[in-house]
Order: structure tokens, then C-alpha cells, then sequence
């Protein structure tokens, strides 16, 4: 196991790694909208699902990855009336690249959050 650490995106708030690389599989922990300072972003669920991205943008960068090796994308939401604005949020940072995806509204999530995205990547 390869443990993936940048400080281009927060530091995990748990025992845990921002993501693990097993073989030819790397496996993100979910990223909330924290700045790589630690501090939650300012704004609505735009703001919110936009720094999530950048957060998982630097972890995948720190593995030479790349988004369009993404297999798959599990979304929490806090609620489901702002799936439009998660979904345009995908289509921009995906573009063409379609992964398999499930998206769920839970009861909450660390910090306040109001978005929650964990990646799945196959670099082989």
C-alpha cells in the first residue's frame, strides 16, 4: 500500500489518509469543502461541491492520476434538492468522462458539510 499525502488539500480530520493506492487502484477518503488550510468555504452548495473538486483534484495530481481515470464517484449529500447543482459540478470537472457514480442524502456529515465525495481511480 502506497499512503498519498499533499498539503495542496486538507489534512485528514480522522485516523485516517486522504487516499491509498493498492496495486493499480487508488481509493480517495471522502473530501468535504475544507480549504487546504483546514477552514470550511464560504457560500452554498456551489461553493461547497467546487472546493470538494479542488481538494480531490490535488489528491489525484499527488498520485499521478488523472480524472479520467476515475472508475467511480460516491456523492453524500445532506440534501437531494441540490442534486442539479452536484450534477453540473460533475459534468464540469469530468467533462466527457463518464464514471459509474451513486449518490445518497444522509442525515449529516463532518464539519457541517453539505457535500461529500469519495473516488475511486484505476491507474493500470
Amino acid at each position: 500500500m502506497n499512503i498519498i499525502q499533499t498539503d495542496k488539500a486538507p489534512a485528514a480530520i480522522g485516523p485516517y489518509s486522504q487516499a491509498v493506492e493498492v496495486g493499480p487502484f487508488l481509493y480517495t477518503s471522502g473530501q468535504i469543502p475544507l480549504t487546504p488550510a483546514g477552514e470550511m468555504v464560504d457560500g452554498g452548495i456551489e461553493a461547497q461541491v467546487n472546493q470538494v473538486f479542488a481538494n480531490l483534484d490535488a489528491v489525484l495530481t499527488a498520485a499521478s492520476a488523472a480524472r479520467n481515470q476515475v472508475v467511480k464517484a460516491t456523492i453524500f449529500m445532506t440534501d437531494l434538492a441540490d442534486f442539479a447543482v452536484v450534477n453540473r459540478a460533475c459534468e464540469t470537472f469530468f467533462g466527457e468522462h463518464k464514471p459509474a457514480r451513486s449518490t445518497v442524502q444522509v442525515a449529516a456529515l463532518p464539519r457541517g458539510a453539505q457535500v461529500e465525495i469519495e473516488l475511486v481511480v484505476y491507474k493500470g
